[in-house]
């Protein structure tokens, strides 16, 4: 599987792009998951749920499961936080994992910048990312990405990481 990141500063449109590129890809024929990360505490369970009530009475893992969908809830208790490594290994194959956030792991990233966040360029410090979407003129040494073109967002992700598909002539 390939993964790609994307990072940048709270309010930068990270989100934004990536629930715009996910349906770009796969209506090019990619399958696509993504994994965020956080750095606040959340819960994804409800207070009163069983679900939740095995968890708060020690469970280690919870599977919650429907007709529609199933999660894997998993306390790390005494644990550290899982690696990337560690979660894509739980992740069914793909081709290609966005990542959002995970700033400080190596993998390839874009950032999403704004300068109307007033927040620094983290790619001046980052050497991992390998492209700026931003809706303004920045320089700094990688491509910069119209971030109001999920097509060219899309373009860049797939040559960067190969993920070329054949055309029908058998021309890639």
């Amino acid at each position: 599987m390939k993964i790609f990141g994307m990072i940048g500063w709270s309010g930068s449109g990270k989100t934004t792009l990536i629930i715009q590129l996910i349906p770009e890809l796969t209506k090019r024929g990619y399958s696509v998951s993504s994994m965020k990360h956080t750095h606040h505490n959340f819960d994804i369970d409800k207070p009163g749920k069983d679900s939740f009530e095995h968890r708060v009475a020690g469970a280690k893992q919870v599977l919650i499961t429907g007709t529609k969908r199933w999660a894997l809830l998993n306390e790390n208790r005494e644990q550290d936080e899982a690696t990337i490594e560690q979660l894509l290994e739980r992740m069914d194959p793909v081709d290609l994992v966005l990542i959002e956030g995970f700033k400080k792991y190596p993998h390839p990233k874009i950032e999403v910048y704004r300068p109307s966040v007033e927040r620094p360029l983290l790619a001046l410090e980052d050497k991992s990312v390998v492209a700026i979407a931003t809706d303004e003129d920045v320089h700094c040494g990688v491509p910069v990405i119209d971030l109001n073109d999920v097509k060219a967002v899309a373009d860049f992700v797939i040559k960067f990481c190969g993920l070329e598909k054949e055309s029908l002539d058998g021309a890639a």
